[in-house]
């Protein structure tokens, strides 16, 4: 799978702090770090950036690629400061990222004309007019209005990343069933494009230290269904090591829970059970607590 690192946050303190006063030292350092964790692209987040965005964008843009040598995903509503943020990526390491166009008709009017003009990829996030869907057959319809967008455009189908919007699994349990039920459609849907989701959403809300355990279950669950990508926490090294292939082990068992095979309990180990017992929850088989892992 191709890993987008989410860790170049202005919402983080230290590298939200360092963007904000245009300090180059935390922001190279992490890009370097990232850079060693072999990420594929890094997400460079601004937020809203109203006032300052297109200068801000341009400073963490030059300053992440040098350090890094990547390509960038490039996350804000600021339109002029992503037009600047592309304007300024070096494409020499992969082409820019556009994070995110939605499914809504002004976003798609006013970006979908700068992907295809700076021949950037994009991801298309499947939320529409009414906010997000309720099940997989709405992510659907919202991805097939970004495709025809898109191929009228001149977009290739390979450049679109569609991303079924991620909901905690805490709070909305049932509604996380329609990302994952979409991820399976998908390849009927549009064979040839990339499928991306933000995985630390399915954590959010969840007790800190379980977290870590929730992200790489559900990316388990979403590469059974052939997810082609995800947004990471860049620095979990064994998130990392399930997504290069490298955990087949684990891979094997949550593909057992997936298709529903029986499973002896008594024949795993801790770490083994919490991951099955994560599964069945993620999938919907048993309601979420935070104290599932003890039931």
């Amino acid at each position: 799978m191709k890993t987008v690192a989410e860790n170049m946050n202005i919402m983080s303190r230290s590298i939200g702090a360092a963007m904000r006063e245009r300090d180059p030292g935390p922001i190279r350092e992490l890009a370097a770090q990232l850079a060693q964790a072999q990420v594929d692209y890094i997400d460079v987040n601004i937020g809203p950036a109203r006032k300052e965005g297109p200068e801000l964008i341009e400073f963490v843009v030059r300053e992440v690629q040098q350090a890094a040598q990547r390509p960038l995903s490039l996350d804000t509503m600021n339109l002029e400061a992503m037009r600047v943020g592309l304007a300024a990526h070096d494409d020499s390491w992969g082409p820019p990222l556009i994070n995110s166009i939605m499914a809504r008709p002004e976003r798609i009017e006013a970006l979908l004309p700068l992907a295809v003009e700076r021949g950037a990829q994009f991801i298309a996030l499947l939320y529409g007019p009414e906010g997000l869907p309720r099940d997989a057959e709405e992510r659907a319809g919202l991805a097939a209005t970004l495709q025809i967008a898109a191929i009228e455009a001149g977009v290739p189908e390979q450049s679109i990343w569609y991303d079924p919007v991620v909901v905690p699994v805490n709070s909305q349990q049932a509604e996380l069933q329609g990302c994952t039920e979409f991820m399976m459609l998908l390849p009927d849907i549009a064979p040839n494009s990339m499928s991306i989701c933000g995985l630390s959403n399915v954590s959010n809300g969840a007790p800190s230290k379980l977290r870590p355990l929730l992200n790489r279950t559900y990316l388990a669950i979403l590469r059974h269904w052939g997810a082609k990508s995800a947004i990471v926490d860049g620095l979990d090294s064994e998130l990392l090591r399930l997504a290069r292939d490298q955990w087949p082990e684990l891979d094997a068992l949550i593909g057992r829970v997936v298709q529903g095979e029986p499973i002896d309990e008594g024949a795993l180990s801790r770490d083994e059970l919490d991951y099955v017992k994560t599964a069945r929850v993620l999938l919907g088989h048993s309601l979420y607590s935070d104290s599932w892992l003890e039931l």
